[in-house]
């Protein structure tokens, strides 16, 4: 079966005058399955939007390629955007001083739908994302959470198989943000396949399949969420709950263990330097009465920050 998504080796590069050029991507492959929620990590500036403009053909790349369920992404424009959309957070791509079905008619006139077609289309996606109510109100009217939902549905407005997701909860309340994943989980039931672009470590291990970790335009890795820990190789973890830091200290000293972190309250995540020595750390903490220890597996946040450091967090 045709990937959804497959580039090989796709450059792109910024021109800078006399100064040597900026290099958003450098050569980068990745293939992304049907029906699967990829995501796309990264810090800022690793070129997670530069990848997501390319795929939907805003932009066009320096070098390599990019096929969309088998289709270029410069030698087939046309077909590439049929099959594709592009969903943006904040207010780009919408215009505040018209209606939420008015919007989504303009768009629909662009992606070339006829009259009757767009009005039906309109109508059932304002349903979906539960602004049918507020269908004629003026967007400029809108929370954020419901100019997300509208977005979704001008991103799905010519039932396009693929969706790129660009930060598409950023700055949601949770609320909101719940809404708008189930909305995109119910999509990918569906058969659709998202790339989802994303700074929010919990968003990414509640929707995807699978993720790839980029930075300075380059893949660290990919592999599935589910098992994102062992991304770091052999370390594992060990939880437990006690009141006094002197053990944590005394336990960061033992050369099984690599660090120790305080979490919330008197919880605490030992990282070890493997199973052997999770075992001598279980039964270390066991000879010291602590009955709460338990194995655990590095988070997805975790390995996005012992990968790329505190750069993520810089803006």
């Amino acid at each position: 079966m045709e990937a959804a998504v497959h580039t090989s080796r796709l450059r792109r590069t910024y021109e800078r005058g006399r100064q040597d050029p900026v290099v958003a991507l450098d050569d980068l492959t990745l293939t992304v399955e049907q029906s699967e929620i990829h995501g796309l990590l990264g810090p800022n500036g690793a070129g997670k939007s530069t990848l997501i403009k390319i795929l939907s053909t805003v932009l066009l790349p320096s070098g390599g390629s990019a096929r969309i369920l088998g289709h270029d992404v410069v030698a087939d424009t046309r077909a590439v955007r049929s099959l594709a959309g592009l969903v943006l957070g904040g207010d780009r791509g919408l215009y505040d001083r018209l209606s939420a079905r008015r919007n989504l008619l303009f768009w629909g006139a662009l992606y070339k739908l006829d009259s009757r077609t767009a009005r039906a289309r309109a109508g059932a996606l304002l349903e979906r994302v539960g602004l049918a109510e507020r269908a004629d109100d003026r967007v400029e009217r809108f929370s954020r959470g419901m100019r997300q939902r509208l977005h979704l549905a001008r991103g799905l407005l010519h039932e396009p198989r693929v969706l790129f997701l660009d930060e598409p909860t950023s700055g949601l309340d949770p609320v909101a943000a719940a809404a708008f994943r189930r909305l995109v989980l119910d999509l990918r039931a569906e058969g659709r396949t998202f790339l989802l672009a994303t700074h929010d470590m919990d968003e990414a291990t509640a929707l995807c399949d699978r993720v790839t970790l980029i930075d300075r335009g380059r893949s660290l890795l990919t592999g599935d969420t589910a098992r994102a820990g062992r991304f770091l190789g052999d370390r594992e973890c060990v939880d437990f709950d006690h009141g006094d830091p002197a053990l944590a200290e005394a336990l960061a000293l033992l050369p099984d263990v690599t660090d120790v972190e305080r979490r919330d309250g008197g919880a605490w995540r030992v990282h070890t330097t493997g199973r052997d020595g999770t075992r001598r750390i279980l039964a270390w903490l066991l000879d010291r009465d602590v009955l709460t220890a338990r194995r655990g597996e590095p988070t997805l946040e975790e390995v996005y920050l012992r990968t790329v450091g505190d750069r993520g967090m810089r803006i």
